[in-house]
């Protein structure tokens, strides 16, 4: 890794993010991931490296190499975008009609209140450690590609999930900020001068990226019996995606197929968010220390009231239908004995901080999102039938009678709204659904008194803009 040398990381605050993993990383990546191992070591079940190995033989090491995949998936639990106490589910709830915010930090104010500036903390946070993990999955894509002492499998595992790192970060980071830059590379000087591509070049981008991917991981088999590592059904799971948000339906509804089929629903609603549920495809595993379970189930479930921090809105609750289970099973409530105010909250992750053993893990791709995937691109391909079929089995397990929705755009609306209902507080869908369908207007005009149309994309981080000009223009309202 001779291309590190001589980095000037003090440049601009998108290079300090892709460079990230500071000066020691100019020595030796070794001793990087050895540090952060030591706050991430129950993260996944891989032995710390055994020896002091320069950086220009850390790919030699099979254990090395998964230490610094860890070292991604602990990040993104910890911090930035994917993770439980600083991420999508919070920020994007208070942005779109899931939760009601009781706090007072100024940036998640901003998000709350609809009045988000280019100087918010939050955004610039999540922009910064998303390119930082991005530079990391580069790194080991680059130091994997050249090692000539790991094993072609070994090879094959390590560079497809870096890959679907580096396209998943920024599938999200397109979804926040729309023209996003692209980064492959680990040389400091063309990082430097980055420019944004468009939103369909990004999505052209992480399309590639997932196909290298697949075609890497597929046959290694599953990487980890928990689904705490990325293997190719992951990557199926975020091409479905993918696909739904560029509405190749087609293709949408082919990925999602193969998911549904080896992955089933969870019967039991109380069941669907433990780690053991068989409908989980991929999810970031909880510590064994603290804390033992979710961040996600710290955040928000109400403990006390007052001393709540968020609270799901009254929108939300009155959007079920009578005799959804999911109000039951997935809502809890807390209540103020002085004077009678009840608030509710998302009771999917049920354990809390002193539970003595880990039963919950953060959970990031499930099959219900399949098959709510694959209804849609079949309703848009005129499949109304098996639209029918795949809503149907939602709501089912939800003790709901079939749809009755039989047209078009009826389906269409009827799946919208199970979406809704099926995947509320978990890493914002609502906010996704709403701007890539056109109705986060509609929705949110009458709710957020500050709504403007340019809402539908967040400001790109002032920082950015300042130091990198090839960042400009900032999105039109900003």
């Amino acid at each position: 890794m001779k291309y590190l040398n001589n980095i000037n990381i003090g440049q601009s605050p998108l290079l300090r993010a892709l460079l990230g993993m500071n000066r020691l990383l100019q020595r030796t990546l070794l001793m990087v991931i050895s540090m952060m191992w030591l706050g991430c070591s129950d993260f996944v079940e891989v032995d710390p490296p055994k020896n002091n190995l320069v950086s220009e033989t850390v790919f030699k090491d099979p254990a090395t190499v998964e230490s610094a995949l860890a070292n991604l998936y602990y990040g993104m639990r910890e911090q930035g975008m994917v993770s439980g106490s600083f991420g999508l589910t919070t920020a994007l709830g208070i942005y779109a009609d899931e939760l009601d915010y009781y706090e007072f930090n100024a940036d998640q104010m901003q998000m709350y209140n609809h009045n988000v500036m280019a100087d918010n903390n939050l955004l610039l946070g999540w922009w910064k450690q998303a390119y930082h993990l991005i530079y990391a999955a580069n790194d080991i894509i680059r130091g994997v590609e050249s090692s000539k002492d790991l094993n072609m499998d070994e090879k094959k595992a390590f560079q497809g999930q870096a890959l679907f790192v580096r396209a998943y970060l920024h599938s999200l980071l397109v979804s926040l900020f729309g023209d996003v830059p692209y980064i492959t590379e680990t040389d400091y000087l063309t990082n430097n001068k980055v420019a944004r591509l468009t939103q369909e070049e990004v999505y052209d981008r992480i399309i590639e990226d997932l196909n290298e991917a697949m075609a890497l991981l597929e046959g290694i088999g599953s990487i980890s019996e928990e689904r705490v590592w990325p293997d190719s059904d992951v990557v199926k799971a975020l091409l479905a995606r993918i696909y739904l948000y560029t509405e190749n339906w087609g293709m949408a509804a082919a990925t999602a197929t193969d998911l549904i089929n080896d992955f089933p629903l969870e019967a039991e609603l109380d069941h669907v968010f433990l780690k053991d549920s068989p409908e989980t495809i991929w999810q970031l595993k909880a510590d064994d220390d603290f804390p033992r379970n979710t961040r996600e189930a710290g955040q928000l479930i109400i403990q006390t009231v007052p001393g709540q921090t968020y609270a799901l809105t009254d929108e939300l609750l009155a959007s079920f239908e009578p005799g959804d289970l999911r109000s039951d099973h997935w809502i809890g409530s807390a209540t103020d004995a002085e004077n009678g105010t009840t608030l509710y909250f998302a009771h999917k992750y049920k354990a809390g901080i002193n539970e003595t053993e880990s039963l919950e893990y953060s959970i990031l791709f499930r099959s219900a999102e399949q098959h709510l995937i694959r209804a849609e691109s079949r309703a848009h391909m005129g499949n109304l039938v098996g639209a029918q079929n795949d809503l149907n089995a939602i709501r089912n397990r939800a003790g709901l009678s079939n749809t009755m929705a039989n047209t078009m755009d009826g389906v269409l609306e009827a799946i919208l709204q199970e979406r809704k209902m099926e995947l509320f507080t978990e890493q914002g869908h609502r906010w996704f659904d709403l701007k890539r369908t056109g109705n986060a207007g509609n929705e949110l005009n009458g709710i957020k008194t500050n709504w403007q149309e340019n809402h539908v994309l967040l400001p790109v981080p002032e920082d950015e803009l300042e130091i990198n000009p090839n960042l400009l223009p900032q999105n039109p309202g900003y």
